[in-house]
């Protein structure tokens, strides 16, 4: 646990989906089955309250975001959500979608890696928080769905536009995020929006071996990965070189560096500590 936490205390629990952390794995199963998983305006919230707490907690190497039942999200609960989106005035309507936008922040922010093990129809506001994710593992029937111009908003929600372009280039972005046409596993791992496409019942288990590989690997080295990543994508040559050689110099000298050469002198594999 971070020694800089002051004031503010963990959450114990949370109502608006299932938390679990076992052995450096955490994992959040979204759990509302007979809807999809749709989310509610207190799940958004809750998720992106978690993400700010787990890099803080000390006993989570990786995240896992998952769905129960037949579906990863299907996105916004178009009773809970879209109809009351209908009585809001402008100012409730911005803090909204900003909230969910947060989210896809906190995602990308998370220093730790995020495995999306896509069950089923990751659709709307469910697309993106798997696009958001670093690793996206879907089951052979899972399918992405950018609804967002189906319901006439524009398809540029919670940093779709930004993110999407990045992973698959702008001409099949345009085309998702404009059509909204749903898109099979195997299609989304020949465009590279899947890392991998696996059986259904074996999804769970291959997220899992994943997730252990990432929790028992050198966890700064992984970090300052995702982060130069994240950062990256906005800096010009010059100025990422700098920021890679600085985390470099920084990394030499961790500890997981000196067990590494360590355990190559002493031939023998590494016991990584992420310190």
């Amino acid at each position: 646990m971070t020694r800089f936490r002051a004031s503010a205390g963990f959450t114990e629990s949370w109502r608006h989906f299932d938390f679990d952390v076992s052995d450096g794995v955490a994992t959040v199963t979204l759990s509302r089955p007979d809807k999809l998983n749709a989310l509610t305006f207190d799940a958004y919230a809750d998720l992106r309250d978690l993400l700010a707490e787990l890099p803080h907690r000390g006993d989570a190497r990786v995240l896992v975001i998952t769905g129960r039942g037949r579906g990863f999200c299907s996105g916004g609960d178009v009773e809970e959500i879209i109809g009351a989106l209908q009585r809001m005035e402008t100012a409730d309507l911005l803090r909204f979608t900003r909230m969910t936008g947060a989210v896809v922040r906190a995602l990308r922010e998370c220093p730790l890696p995020v495995i999306a093990a896509v069950n089923g129809i990751a659709a709307g506001a469910g697309s993106v928080i798997a696009l958001a994710s670093d690793f996206r593992l879907l089951a052979r029937s899972a399918a992405f769905a950018f609804l967002f111009t189906r319901v006439g908003l524009a398809g540029a929600d919670m940093g779709s536009a930004y993110l999407l372009p990045r992973i698959v280039g702008l001409g099949r972005a345009t085309e998702l995020l404009m059509l909204g046409d749903k898109l099979g596993a195997d299609r989304a791992h020949a465009i590279g929006l899947a890392t991998d496409v696996v059986d259904d019942e074996m999804l769970a288990e291959h997220a899992a071996a994943l997730a252990r590989r990432l929790a028992d690997g050198p966890a700064m080295a992984y970090s300052a990965t995702k982060v130069l990543l994240t950062r990256e994508l906005d800096l010009d040559l010059a100025g990422a070189i700098e920021l890679e050689a600085m985390t470099q110099a920084l990394l030499m000298t961790s500890a997981d560096h000196a067990e590494f050469y360590a355990a190559w002198t002493a031939g023998r594999e590494p016991h990584w500590r992420g310190r």
